[in-house]
């Protein structure tokens, strides 16, 4: 590839090795000043690998980098700034009881000298100036609040402020509606086109179709690491996308013969919960699931559907009202207790509450069985037990892991990590399973796997809790549909007498029950 004028970015060659696996096998390509160019595959295609490198966190092993038509040795993140390049990472990289402030001036702190020589950091003068700046791409924000405080969208926001405080030309954003509200979204690609119409170079790292097709001037798509084809946004169909991205015809409709009901496995009876501050996030909510029968609670996020589920496995008090479990009541029950009992649990926040991140995949996937047999003998564990069930549930449900059965799961991508958990879940072969968002951040091909999971599991004859912000997710796995809103179960209906137009009134409060 010759050099050209043209690109403000040129990758040539590039290829990275991890342990186990080339993350990007020779990949080139040329990014223009001033567009918005998406970097599109699945979970592990090398997408994030290949923007870390640019961004300094990486060396290639093979390959050279090209910026302004110079080439470039990016060896550290500083490096990269100081090319202006900035990046908002898929988890951000925040100082939690710092203000937002603090965050976007750390290491480059504005010194004035007080009485002209003692020096002092001007936090005053930047507020302002951040708060200007904030204004300027809609990135609304107040400088003096603590990262603490502030809801995920914000945080975010904080994040792209601190690229543009550092005057960064070249904006890579990773993943980053992942995190974010239907609404967030919206308002998210609004403000990456402001970026771009200012004259900034914006990459985007995803994969979901609809954001590149509504933002996006071109679009780079990657499988195993290497680079399928470079596409003109404008002229590509989502489905011809996904192909590409799978490396194979995709079918998004899942298989779901009709279901057959048993008797009710769980029974919400009127629960009431409190968050740290008193109160009420979930208000006299009842409702029950059935043997079979895939029960999805629709809201826009933060409307107490995570309560809900945490408030079942045992992670948040009920204030008021019973949770009944195979005719047993388990509201005072703790959760290994209630684990026991048939409940599998696969909550929102994979790193947080899903898994042990420091602690191997073997380890992770035996975290429900490991004192039991055949997991431990007396007070042995037994550690073959352990490498040859994570193993099988390596096979049997596409895990992959660059350390195998003894890599600590910290270096999986995230829909490794997810898929490492609904294994471990699933495996407990449990009456009631609560999914919550599932499949949040995961690329095509895991979402429709995890789904299948799902809809086998039902077809079984497990009771299964689906929360989910997907509503297109609600509607392909669901038998019945609840829509909550502030707290308050709205509407519970069979899923085919509820049209997706109505569910969403419901889910933004249009329409009272």
């Amino acid at each position: 590839m010759a050099h050209s004028e043209e690109y403000i970015i040129e990758m040539k060659g590039i290829t990275k090795r991890f342990p186990g696996v080339v993350a990007n096998n020779n990949v080139s390509l040329g990014i223009r000043k001033g567009e918005i160019f998406a970097l599109l595959g699945e979970n592990g295609a090398g997408k994030s690998t290949l923007m870390s490198m640019l961004f300094g966190m990486y060396e290639p092993d093979e390959g050279e980098i090209w910026v302004r038509g110079k080439k470039v040795n990016i060896a550290s993140p500083n490096e990269a700034v100081r090319l202006d390049i900035g990046m908002v990472h898929q988890h951000f990289k925040l100082v939690q009881n710092y203000t937002v402030t603090e965050n976007i001036v750390l290491g480059i702190e504005p010194v004035k000298r007080l009485a002209g020589f003692l020096p002092y950091v001007d936090i005053k003068g930047t507020n302002e100036k951040i708060r200007t700046l904030s204004q300027k791409y809609g990135l609304e924000v107040d400088p003096t609040k603590r990262i603490e405080d502030l809801k995920v969208y914000a945080q975010q926001r904080v994040e792209i402020l601190k690229m543009l405080y550092r005057e960064a030309e070249i904006l890579i954003f990773d993943e980053p509606t992942a995190v974010l509200t239907p609404q967030e979204i919206e308002f998210l690609l609004e403000i990456i086109r402001k970026l771009r119409d200012g004259g900034k170079t914006v990459i985007l790292i995803t994969h979901k179709l609809e954001e590149i097709k509504q933002v996006a001037d071109r679009c780079a798509i990657l499988n195993h690491g290497k680079l399928v084809d470079i596409l003109d946004v404008a002229t590509t169909s989502t489905s011809q996308m996904a192909n590409m991205m799978v490396g194979h015809e995709l079918t998004l409709e899942i298989e779901k013969p009709p279901a057959n009901f048993g008797k009710p496995v769980l029974e919400v009876k009127g629960i009431t919960v409190e968050n740290a501050d008193h109160f009420p996030v979930v208000k006299n909510v009842s409702f029950s699931i059935r043997k079979g029968e895939v029960f999805a609670i629709a809201g826009v996020s933060g409307n107490g559907q995570v309560e809900v589920a945490d408030a079942i496995a045992g992670l948040a008090d009920c204030k008021q009202g019973s949770i009944v479990l195979n005719g047993q009541d388990i509201t005072r029950y703790n959760v290994r207790k209630r684990n026991l009992l048939g409940l599998s649990y696969i909550p929102e926040d994979r790193q947080q509450v899903g898994l042990i991140l420091d602690f191997t995949l073997a380890e992770n996937l035996a975290m429900k069985k490991y004192f039991a047999p055949p997991f431990s003998k007396g007070a042995m564990l037994q550690h073959n037990v352990f490498t040859s069930y994570a193993e099988e549930l390596i096979e049997k449900y596409d895990i992959r892991s660059g350390g195998g059965a003894d890599g600590p799961v910290r270096a999986m991508s995230g829909g490794n990590q997810q898929k490492a958990i609904v294994a471990r879940e699933i495996e407990l072969q449990s009456d009631l399973m609560i999914f919550v968002q599932p499949t949040r951040g995961l690329d095509i091909g895991a979402i429709t796997s995890i789904r299948e999971r799902i809809i086998e599991e039902r077809n079984k004859g497990k009771a299964i809790l689906l929360i989910s912000l997907e509503l297109d997710e609600v509607l392909a796995c669901a038998d019945t549909i609840g829509v909550i809103y502030s707290g308050e179960l709205l509407k519970i209906a069979d899923a085919n007498t509820i049209t997706a137009n109505q569910v969403g009134e419901y889910m933004m409060g249009v329409k009272q029950a």
